[in-house]
């Protein structure tokens, strides 16, 4: 079974392109759902991120995202740490689902997949990138944040064009038509065996 990587800067409409794939029948993991699911679900996720940011960044059982965001997204270091509590127990969770799909392929969408280092354990990487104007209006519209919020988080991202040389597709996600047929003529590629 084929890993495809799926990833792409903030905003670019990964989402998106992932449900084009799931209308296909592909497999999709979503590893910024996982995440979050295990925030909420994994007792020992749970414990190590309130000893990192203290026990306002969760309000009950839930995370306070916001809160750990602010934390976060202003210390390089912070998110480091955060990511070096959250990355292993996505890793695990997604061994666990990968041992139960049978598909010729299943995509692995991941907003950091480059830079964690992820793309080394994928068969093929899609990379979707979208304008910056459009993907900042996307970002206003979806999470109601700021310009200074959007760029902070941008920041922590690795550029198009440092993701394009290790990527081995692009789908240029401004049109959904397009994108649409993209994703149905690679959905056919990767179909095919020995294929990249």
């Amino acid at each position: 079974m084929k890993i495809v990587g799926l990833t792409g800067g903030i905003g670019s409409g990964k989402t998106t392109v992932a449900g084009f794939f799931k209308e296909l029948d592909v497999p999709v993991y979503i590893a910024d759902e996982a995440g979050k699911r295990l925030m909420e679900t994994s007792a020992r996720v749970k414990a190590s991120i309130i000893e990192l940011l203290g026990s306002k960044a969760y309000k009950g059982r839930l995370p306070d995202r916001k809160y750990i965001a602010s934390r976060v997204f202003t210390s390089p270091q912070k998110l480091e740490d955060l990511n070096r509590i959250i990355h292993p127990a996505v890793a695990r969770d997604f061994e666990q689902w990968m041992a139960t799909q049978t598909f010729p392929y299943i995509i692995y969408e991941a907003a950091i997949l480059f830079e964690t280092g992820g793309y080394k354990k994928c068969d093929a990487v899609i990379l979707v990138t979208a304008p910056m104007e459009k993907r900042i209006e996307r970002l206003q519209d979806r999470d109601q944040s700021s310009l200074e919020e959007i760029e902070a988080r941008m920041l922590h991202q690795w550029s198009d064009e440092q993701k394009r040389k290790l990527a081995n597709f692009e789908i240029i996600n401004s049109d959904l038509s397009f994108t649409k047929e993209r994703v149905k003529n690679l959905h056919e590629i990767l179909l095919k065996p020995n294929k990249n």
